[in-house]
């Protein structure tokens, strides 16, 4: 059994985590620490949780733990790591954009590898410390990686994808607000997402040179899952395409490839990402879908653990969707 702490657990993907790690066999939470709302039962937070457990909020840290999740702000990871010390055995998982670029990846002594296991499974099982990949970032990477893989990234890809209102976080703003999300949509940060930056590292990744993403993140009408649809020129036929994303993802747990069209119901409340093909003429449209609190963000963030621990990849993690 390893211990956990989470830090910045009264928001959206910490409730989340708080669910998984309760019902995870090998995990046991330590502590769940908020500055605002120590002492306070988690159950106020995520009033889902009323009876399934007494833990409380605190403002102390066990510095011992064997997993620390970082469930805070963009930007407030590194200062939070600055300002405490862990053990030189607790393993960390950031979920905050603070060090997913390579840039960013070393900080304090600390190295920091991207968490995508479809991409860096092997790294994964023997790190120490992991920057958890961004919604948008996963979605739209699972639905590239296997072109770039394969060196046929060469042509400009369009992509659209509309994220549900959790996506912008537990506090409210005008674009989040029921009377203006409902009955509604409207795109934002057109071309110029911060997560096209993690997008085309791991893309370069596996392809030097790749042609450029041209990217339109939308506001959906709904609250939780991510639709994402990219499409690039490919000159090959639907079988090739079939079998090179089949290849790519032959041994990957969470990544299924549909043979009929995907939508959110599939995979919301999981942490699997359903992706279809779809040919015309020399073009090929890729349809991704995820959960962007699960696979986007704590689901992806236990399946990190279990790999840096040595536990089964998809222990706690055999979530299922309600298609009705």
């Amino acid at each position: 059994m390893i211990r956990a702490g989470i830090i910045g657990g009264s928001g959206y993907t910490g409730g989340e985590l708080i669910r998984l790690l309760i019902n995870h066999p090998k995990v046991e939470i330590d502590f769940v620490y908020s500055r605002t709302k120590s002492g306070k039962k988690i159950s106020g937070a995520h009033a889902d949780l009323l009876g399934t457990t007494d833990l409380a909020f605190t403002d102390s840290i066990n510095p011992e733990v064997d997993i620390l999740f970082l469930c805070l702000g963009h930007g407030n990871s590194k200062s939070f790591l600055s300002e405490y010390s862990f053990s030189s055995k607790t393993k960390i998982v950031d979920l905050s954009n603070d060090f997913r670029l390579m840039q960013d990846a070393s900080f304090s002594g600390k190295d920091f590898v991207y968490g995508l296991p479809e991409l860096n499974k092997n790294t994964i099982t023997s790190a120490e410390y992991i920057a958890n990949p961004g919604c948008f970032a996963t979605c739209i990477q699972l639905a590239l990686l296997p072109l770039a893989d394969a060196k046929l990234l060469n042509s400009e890809v369009h992509i659209n994808a509309v994220t549900g209102s959790t996506g912008a976080g537990v506090m409210p703003s005008p674009t989040t607000h029921f009377s203006w999300r409902n009955n509604n949509a409207s795109w934002y940060k057109a071309f110029t997402h911060q997560h096209l930056g993690e997008i085309n590292e791991s893309l370069e990744s596996l392809q030097e040179d790749i042609g450029e993403l041209f990217f339109i993140p939308n506001r959906g009408n709904f609250s939780r899952g991510i639709l994402s649809t990219a499409y690039t020129r490919f000159e090959g036929s639907d079988a090739e395409a079939s079998d090179l994303y089949h290849e790519f993802y032959k041994d990957a747990v969470f990544t299924q490839i549909s043979e009929d069209p995907v939508h959110l119901k599939q995979v919301v409340n999981t942490n699997n990402c359903h992706i279809h093909l779809h040919k015309h003429k020399n073009v090929l449209l890729i349809t991704s879908v995820i959960d962007n609190l699960l696979k986007g963000a704590s689901g992806q963030a236990v399946q990190n653990m279990n790999l840096m621990f040595g536990f089964d990849e998809s222990r706690g993690l055999n979530l299922k969707a309600t298609v009705y």
